[in-house]
């Protein structure tokens, strides 16, 4: 088969490429043979990849001017790709999008017969709506843009609801896509995940943590939240790690002389932070689909600390400690900071969390959708 991935989807150090490798590494594993197709914005070549591909093929994401569309969302129109399509069309493989970014094939006829089917990230145009709402006035380019792409997104979401078959990682999602944009073929797959087993470890740490991309404007605006409304209170050690800070985020954090930024970690260092945490602080103010980055540091950390719109309905609420305002999330920091995760809270955590541990059932259930058609949509 073919999975087409918006991203190269190694390493595995930002939540958006996870579901993808881990996807990749579990079809391998079942005997497929895949032929993957990436776009390279700058990570680059993965001699990782070719472990588990059959061919990995590697092509430039667009920028600029040559993105701008009446029609498309730039997201999509950055990955629009003559000779990606060429060579799609020389078998009847079925094809895997990973993202509405990746859908650019869907407005070729040449496609129409072909079964394709598209892994819902999120529902995009709520997502950029969300990062609009949320983005300062002091970037009103942002903003603008946001709310363009998002009012792209809606429509074009809607035009091709019927064009594919369309994986959502919620049963939320499931009922945006049918409800809203119309769409029949719309069933929940749960993320991939890399987990094999709760590595949370008893005891205290001695910092708290939040971390993710902070290339992504949602990360950068709750971690800007953080230094701001909770950690300008409270002075205990706060670091803040992931790729790509800002140069408005570093200033930031030079104002705050209990705070740190660790840019650009490894894998095994962000690993290692979200372990040695006494406290994963986590809001988030856009709602998704699931939260890759609340799931590591409920598999690895000790406490975490998140706003309802995190846990969004996920059910990893009784593994949190959910605060809803900003002297909430003060009170529940102090309150934990010097209180020891313990052995009852590790065995219920393990309980929670058994249910994201289930890779071969959801393998089966992915390779039966991409190859039983109908039968197994029903």
């Amino acid at each position: 088969m073919h999975i087409v991935s918006s991203d190269v989807p190694f390493p595995i150090d930002y939540g958006g490429v996870i579901d993808v490798f881990c996807t990749i590494k579990a079809l391998h594993g079942a005997g497929v043979h895949i032929h993957l197709h990436c776009f390279d914005d700058g990570r680059g070549h993965q001699p990782e990849l070719a472990a588990y591909c059959t061919e990995v093929k590697y092509y430039q994401k667009l920028t600029g001017h040559k993105c701008i569309s009446p029609k498309l969302p730039y997201i999509v129109a950055s990955r629009s790709c003559n000779q990606l399509r060429e060579r799609l069309l020389q078998d009847d493989h079925p094809i895997l999008l990973q993202g509405i970014h990746c859908t650019y094939l869907l407005n070729d006829e040449r496609f129409d017969n072909r079964p394709i089917f598209v892994r819902l990230m999120n529902v995009e145009h709520e997502y950029y709506e969300q990062l609009c709402k949320t983005t300062t006035v002091l970037q009103p380019l942002k903003k603008i843009y946001y709310h363009h792409e998002s009012r792209l997104l809606k429509s074009y979401e809607k035009d091709i609801a019927d064009k594919a078959i369309f994986l959502a990682l919620s049963e939320q999602d499931v009922a945006v896509y049918r409800q809203k944009l119309h769409a029949r073929n719309v069933v929940c797959v749960p993320p991939l995940l890399p987990f094999t087993e709760v590595e949370s470890e008893t005891g205290i740490g001695c910092f708290c943590l939040y971390h993710g991309n902070l290339s992504v404007a949602e990360n950068e605006e709750a971690a800007i939240w953080l230094l701001t409304n909770i950690f300008n209170k409270i002075e205990v050690p706060f670091i803040i790690a992931g790729k790509q800070p800002s140069p408005r985020l570093e200033r930031e954090v030079n104002l705050h002389g209990h705070a740190c930024l660790i840019a650009n970690p490894s894998a095994q260092e962000m690993h290692d932070l979200v372990r040695k945490a006494q406290i994963n602080v986590l809001p988030s103010f856009c709602r998704k689909s699931r939260s890759v980055k609340l799931l590591n540091a409920l598999f690895s950390g000790r406490h975490c600390v998140v706003n309802p719109t995190m846990i969004n309905n996920s059910g990893l609420d009784t593994a949190c400690h959910v605060a809803t305002t900003v002297e909430a999330f003060q009170s529940i920091i102090i309150q934990l900071y010097h209180q020891p995760f313990d052995e009852h809270e590790l065995l219920l955590r393990k309980e929670i969390l058994a249910p994201f541990l289930n890779h071969g059932q959801l393998t089966k259930q992915l390779m039966r959708l991409l190859w039983q058609g109908e039968e197994a949509r029903h």
